[in-house]
């Protein structure tokens, strides 16, 4: 890294409003401290050998779907990592009252204690979300979930992940409400400074030393550069309903009352934070791509803090093609293939 810990943590004391997203980093940088050096950006680490986290998207209902709710639901499970597909996730539809699991049915239970308005078949979609925690972000009926189009693609993932896969570090997302003109003005300020920041950080930045030497071999042919990006998203968009649930269920409060929200996402989509457009600064946006393009300290994801995003990429073929290597991360444990659950047979309306 380009300051050691007590640099950082003098910094933090000069930035009130990001001492908590600071605090993050600084205990990423404390618990990877003892581990085998990497000289490969973490950028681009996480994009070689981070495999996306799964996002478990689960069904309930009781009684036979229609055909097109079948229809959605093994297209779905037929893509999902479990079956051989692209989309990062595992899908498990539950008859309620007949055979959940114990999580299934703390989930099932949660859902009815919280007041939720449940129509059978609905669907919840969750995944990690930074050290050992599950966080609940897409909650509807199957058929409203089939009418917001699919949830595992949308125009600005596509966008997101074709940028990440030429070549930029990070893709700052600028998620804006649709509100007063205060925070139009705000977000426009805002998205303008991170453009700015994307041209003066390639020089303001370098890449760590010794990258190819063994135990910091690249092994795909993505461009390595200093490159950043700005990708606006109209929080109106109903294309994009999926993606803006789960970002902004990180920030509820500061959404509705109208902030705009900036994530930095790396790797195979990863987001590292989602930040209220009010507490990014020059300073921060710096500080947080030179951990980024700095060499990676940690090589087990599941020490790291951030989350994946739902995603439909075959990663490993596009980044390695047909004879991919072996760049798992050392101690990452790998995903067990879990029996697929079939699907009733549909019925028509």
């Amino acid at each position: 890294m380009t300051r050691d810990l007590n640099s950082a943590l003098c910094s933090a004391q000069h930035h009130a409003h990001t001492g908590r997203l600071l605090l993050v980093t600084l205990l990423w940088l404390t618990a990877s401290a003892g581990a085998q050096a990497c000289n490969i950006p973490v950028f681009r680490y996480a994009l070689e050998r981070w495999n996306a986290d799964e996002v478990e998207i689960v069904v309930f209902m009781d009684q036979r779907l229609t055909k097109e709710q079948s229809d959605y639901i093994e297209k779905l499970q037929q893509q999902s990592v479990t079956a051989g597909g692209p989309v990062n996730c595992r899908v498990a539809p539950v008859m309620v009252h007949d055979g959940e699991t114990d999580s299934e049915q703390t989930l099932w239970h949660s859902l009815r204690q919280a007041g939720e308005t449940v129509k059978l078949p609905f669907v919840v979609a969750r995944s990690r979300s930074g050290r050992g925690r599950i966080m609940n972000h897409w909650k509807a009926s199957l058929d409203q979930t089939i009418a917001q189009g699919p949830l595992q693609d949308s125009p600005a993932r596509t966008e997101i992940v074709n940028r990440l896969l030429r070549g930029d570090a990070v893709v700052w997302l600028v998620l804006r409400p649709d509100t007063s003109t205060a925070s139009k003005n705000a977000a426009d300020s805002c998205t303008e400074m991170l453009k700015e920041q994307c041209q003066l950080l390639p020089r303001q930045l370098q890449l760590p030393d010794g990258i190819g030497l063994p135990g910091s071999e690249l092994y795909s042919d993505v461009p390595l550069l200093l490159q950043f990006s700005v990708l606006e998203i109209d929080g109106s968009d109903r294309r994009e309903q999926y993606l803006i649930e789960q970002l902004t269920g990180f920030r509820q409060e500061e959404w509705q009352q109208g902030e705009a929200l900036v994530v930095p996402i790396f790797g195979r989509g990863r987001v590292l934070e989602v930040i209220p457009a009010s507490e990014v600064n020059p300073q921060l946006v710096k500080e947080l791509a030179e951990f980024l393009c700095g060499a990676c300290s940690c090589q087990v994801k599941e020490q790291n803090p951030g989350f994946d995003l739902l995603l439909s990429t075959a990663w490993t073929s596009r980044l390695f093609g047909e004879d991919a290597p072996p760049v798992s991360s050392d101690g990452e444990k790998q995903q067990s293939r879990p029996q697929l659950i079939p699907i009733p047979s549909g019925r028509r309306r």
